[in-house]
Order: structure tokens, then sequence, then C-alpha cells
């Protein structure tokens, strides 16, 4: 046999292509192809959002915390504001109870004596009640109105007028317009 010469050519290996790495032009986020500057506005619109909420969140978190405060800067003012009226209110009715002390301690004293001390009491306590602006209300001859007065009986008297009081069987007292106690009275028919 003949020896045939088989040629070889030299095998070429595939030369690599000179490859630069480029980032592709387009991603694809869910499905949809989206440009890398596309991307990055979303993703700084996106950090500009989260800071604003953190913003909003530590404003919020300020106002309930001065809100809290507030609140309890407004309760202990309130409790101050009620113990100092109601001091006040003691105040000006101690010198009414060191009166009755005195009349109590007089061993020796007439009727009448008695009676013009506990009038002067009665007075002074009377004042008192006014200081705070309380005034008495339902005298006899007065005009009957349920909203401050309390009808307790009803008379028959033709010297008087229809829904008048002829009798007070205690007297009402009112704090501005506000009804302390109602009067108890009995109306004329």
């Amino acid at each position: 046999m003949a020896e045939q010469e088989i040629k070889k050519e030299p095998v070429q290996e595939p030369v690599a292509e000179e490859t630069t790495h480029t980032e592709p032009e387009k991603d694809e986020i869910k499905g949809k192809k989206v440009s890398r500057k596309e991307l990055e506005e979303v993703q700084a619109e996106l950090e500009k959002t989260r800071q604003e909420l953190a913003a909003l969140k530590d404003q919020y978190l300020r106002t309930r915390a001065e809100y809290d405060n507030f609140r309890k800067r407004t309760e202990r003012e309130k409790a101050a504001i009620y113990g100092d009226g109601t001091s006040d209110a003691i105040k000006g009715m101690l010198p009414v109870a060191d009166n009755l002390e005195r009349a109590l301690a007089q061993k020796e004293c007439s009727v009448e004596d008695l009676m013009k001390g506990v009038e002067m009491v009665q007075t002074q306590f009377l004042d008192s009640l006014k200081k705070l602006g309380v005034t008495p209300m339902g005298n006899v001859g007065d005009e009957f109105n349920p909203e401050i007065h309390n009808a307790v009986s009803h008379i028959d008297d033709e010297n008087l007028e229809i829904n008048v009081i002829s009798a007070v069987f205690q007297k009402g007292y009112m704090l501005g317009d506000k009804v302390v106690r109602h009067a108890m009275v009995q109306v004329a028919n």
C-alpha cells in the first residue's frame, strides 16, 4: 500500500473576538424592557420617596410626642386650677366659720344678741357667695320658671296672679347662668 500522505491541515482554534464588556442598553423588569436610564430615574425617585417618608414619619412622631406632652400639661394645669378655685372658695367661707365658732363660744348672751349675731353671719356668708359669683333666686312674688324652680305644691289664691311663687321652702342658687340648686317653691294657680 502506498502510503498516502495525509495532509494535515493545522487546526485553527477559534480566535476569541475582542469583546469589551458593556452593560446592555435595556434590562427586563417583570417582562418589560426598561432602559438603564429609566431604571436609574425610578431608583432615584424611590430613594427620594423613602427620604420623604422618613421625614414625614419623624414629623408624625414629634407631633404625637408634642400632643402627648400638651395633654399631660393640660391635665396638670386643670388639676391645679381646680385646686386653686376650691382653695379660693374655702378662703372666702372661713371667716363665716370663724364667726360661727365665736357665736357658739359665748356663754351668756341674750336671744336678741344671738339673733343679731346669726343675721350678721348670714350676711357675711351671702357676701362670700356673691364674691364667688353665686346668687340666690326664688323669691315670693317672682314668676314661676320650671327651669330654675321646683314646684312642690300649688295653692289657689285670688290675691296672687297665676303662676307666681307664693312661698319659698328652700332658696335656690345660681352660678352665672348655671343652676347650682333649684328653688323649692309653692306656686299659685
